[in-house]
């Protein structure tokens, strides 16, 4: 599926082709914390086929506790995450961040991940007050 995105300010945009079978909800500690949420959204990238349209993207390479190192890009203005893709060019996932995808609509998450770290909340939200807007 061909999509576009950007990030917060504007400041960074992007065109990719995504699979939408694998766009998954992360419960990892480095989801939880990057995002400043209970979990991330991902939408899994196509062999590689992302490529940004304005902007620069910041970079940091992170070591994850298996050893393996991802590479996470930012913008630099407003420090949207955009993706996580691995550090060395492995052929391993490259996921953009589901928020940042203007037709994230269409793209409903078909697994989860990392449910060891789960937070217990997360699973079951129907009993939590629901409003149409900020109260």
């Amino acid at each position: 599926m061909k999509i576009d995105g950007g990030c917060f300010c504007g400041h960074i945009t992007y065109e990719a082709e995504v699979d939408p079978d694998k766009v998954a909800i992360c419960h990892c500690t480095d989801c939880q914390i990057n995002s400043g949420a209970a979990f991330g959204t991902v939408a899994g990238v196509v062999d590689d086929q992302f490529e940004v349209l304005s902007g620069t993207l910041k970079t940091f390479i992170k070591t994850a506790d298996s050893g393996a190192k991802r590479e996470l890009a930012f913008c630099p203005e407003c420090g949207t995450r955009i993706y996580a893709k691995p550090a060395d060019g492995q052929s391993e996932f490259f996921g953009l961040r589901a928020g940042t995808i203007s037709q994230r609509d269409q793209l409903t998450p078909k697994y989860q991940l990392w449910m060891e770290s789960a937070l217990d909340w997360t699973m079951d939200l129907s009993a939590i007050p629901k409003f149409d807007k900020q109260r």
